[in-house]
């Protein structure tokens, strides 16, 4: 088929998709095409706006190595990410209401986005470490239950934590660095964990590559509130990627990458020095917080 109009030009790709092997390839592909030529007509681009497009998703390729992730940036600045987290932990629950879970939507703790700072191969340190000493920043203790949604406490679940330091910095984004404010720890027998780490700061996402220069475009700042990043997993059930957010924190109610949900807002406690939670004895000021973690049982 030669097409002769932009519709039968439309219709003539589709048509490509006929011979395709995977059937969720060709159904994500056919809407793919779809809404891009939809959108081609609908805004009426030009050659030159095309070129520029294709321009800054070369330059947003260009711009990744191996401790920069450009690509990850800019979906979760345009919320992309964030519906994908959203939709999986929807279609999760669904799977176990129909498996027979009696589940609410409120009972599983809320997901949020990964974002691009994630190094995988933490060390796995014990309950009550310090997962990051000498890093600048205000010491704060960690502590809470790891447990399924109907309160059932999981032993020897796995958390696997970063975070910037004080400033908002993380290890990757320092040239030489190694690893620091990282760490895996398990749950004890009763699903409790403990840690010490850092109270986090608001930082802005990277502005010097393509997708600063499109948030300076649209008007929008580059802030993210402070927090700190979490994975959770336990046998036999679904893994959860989330953060807990600074209650009070600047940003809070328009982080860049739309990652902030109410339930994740966590207060911090303000203590003198003295003796902490886990007995140690702190010679200067601390934060604590504390968060229980509910991980929803995997489908059958």
């Amino acid at each position: 088929m030669t097409p002769s109009n932009e519709n039968e030009l439309t219709q003539a790709a589709l048509q490509r998709l006929e011979g395709a092997a995977d059937p969720r390839f060709a159904q994500v592909m056919r809407s793919l095409i779809t809404h891009l030529h939809a959108f081609i007509r609908e805004v009426d681009l030009q050659p030159g706006e095309w070129m520029a497009g294709i321009e800054f998703l070369t330059a947003v390729g260009q711009t990744c190595d191996d401790k920069r992730q450009e690509f990850i940036l800019l979906s979760d600045t345009l919320g992309a990410s964030m519906m994908v987290v959203m939709l999986d932990q929807l279609r999760a629950a669904v799977h176990a209401s129909r498996a027979g879970e009696t589940l609410r939507a409120t009972e599983t703790t809320e997901a949020t986005v990964q974002g691009p700072y994630y190094w995988e191969g933490a060390p796995e340190l014990a309950l009550g470490a310090d997962i990051a000493p000498g890093v600048r920043g205000e010491p704060a203790f960690y502590s809470g239950r790891v447990t399924d949604t109907r309160g059932q406490p999981l032993a020897n679940a796995l958390l696997d934590i970063w975070s910037g330091d004080g400033e908002g910095v993380y290890d990757m984004q320092v040239e030489g660095s190694s690893m620091a404010a990282r760490a895996r720890i398990r749950t004890d027998a009763e699903g409790r964990y403990w840690f010490w780490s850092i109270k986090p700061s608001y930082y802005p996402v990277p502005v010097d590559g393509p997708v600063g220069r499109m948030l300076a475009g649209i008007g929008c700042h580059p802030n993210r509130p402070g927090h700190i990043h979490m994975k959770v997993a336990a046998d036999g059930h679904v893994a959860l990627t989330t953060h807990l957010f600074v209650a009070g924190s600047p940003y809070i109610d328009s982080d860049v990458v739309f990652g902030v949900r109410p339930s994740l807002v966590v207060d911090f406690e303000a203590h003198p020095p003295g003796k902490a939670p886990d007995g140690r004895v702190i010679a200067q000021p601390y934060w604590s917080a504390h968060y229980d973690f509910h991980l929803q049982p995997e489908a059958a």
